[in-house]
């Protein structure tokens, strides 16, 4: 069963899933065994790798480093056309819908798609929807898009109706790294309420309360880079405040 069959699957039975987000950028090589056994001793379900810059040469050293410790899928979350690796499991090829740029809704997957065509990478077709989260964000900055105000949950929600409509697989809101607010749970709750493919949330989830929140609202996958970096003990209550969700439902 492929991964994107698996997320569907876990949706449909109302599993939550839990991805960590590691920056190659940001997290040190050092750093990352800490990181994978806290993730494999807490059930940890994805990695996310990627980052808006990946300014060194540490993306195909940290996915072998990774791939060594555990059997955790790994999942390319690129900030750009060059952060592509074979050494992954997946990659979301993500298309920016929130923003009007035309290199991150089609230009630069034109460059990529040959290189991912002959890849054995499974190439997940995503929607990705950045979220005002207080704060000038890498991605809002690199990406020269205007991110969706907070307070409009109906533009949000007809931006994923088109996407979905478009044929995306996945919708991923992000309120992006280093996020000061995470994204309001009235948003979740309409994305959620109007799409029938999986929605991922990120940006801005610093507490396993706040996770939990999110998963109450129709999130489906649960992403955390920034509070782990800072905190990777949170990893094993951010899963557990995920995962029994389901429990919470028999």
């Amino acid at each position: 069963m492929s991964l994107y069959e698996q997320i569907k699957k876990a949706k449909a039975n109302q599993r939550k899933k839990f991805a960590v987000l590691i920056d190659p950028d940001k997290l040190k090589l050092r750093d990352v065994d800490r990181i994978v056994q806290l993730s494999k001793d807490a059930h940890v379900d994805y990695f996310l790798i990627g980052g808006s810059l990946i300014v060194n040469n540490m993306l195909d050293e940290l996915l072998n480093q990774v791939k060594k410790q555990c059997d955790i899928p790994l999942v390319l979350f690129p900030g750009n056309s060059f952060q592509l690796s074979y050494r992954a499991d997946a990659i979301l090829f993500l298309s920016l819908i929130s923003g009007r740029n035309p290199d991150l809704l089609i230009g630069k997957h034109v460059i990529t798609a040959p290189y991912l065509k002959v890849s054995p990478l499974e190439v997940i077709s995503t929607g990705y929807m950045l979220v005002d989260g207080g704060t000038q964000t890498t991605v809002s900055y690199m990406s020269d898009t205007n991110p969706i105000p907070r307070n409009k949950a109906d533009i949000a929600m007809c931006t994923a109706m088109a996407g979905e409509m478009l044929g995306l697989k996945l919708m991923y809101m992000d309120a992006g790294s280093g996020a000061k607010n995470p994204i309001p749970t009235e948003m979740i709750e309409a994305v959620s309420g109007t799409l029938d493919i999986p929605l991922i949330v990120g940006g801005g989830i610093r507490t396993p309360e706040k996770a939990r929140e999110n998963v109450e609202a129709g999130a489906d996958v649960i992403v955390v880079g920034n509070a782990i970096e800072k905190d990777p003990e949170l990893i094993t209550d951010m899963s557990i405040a995920i995962h029994s969700y389901q429990n919470s439902q028999a």
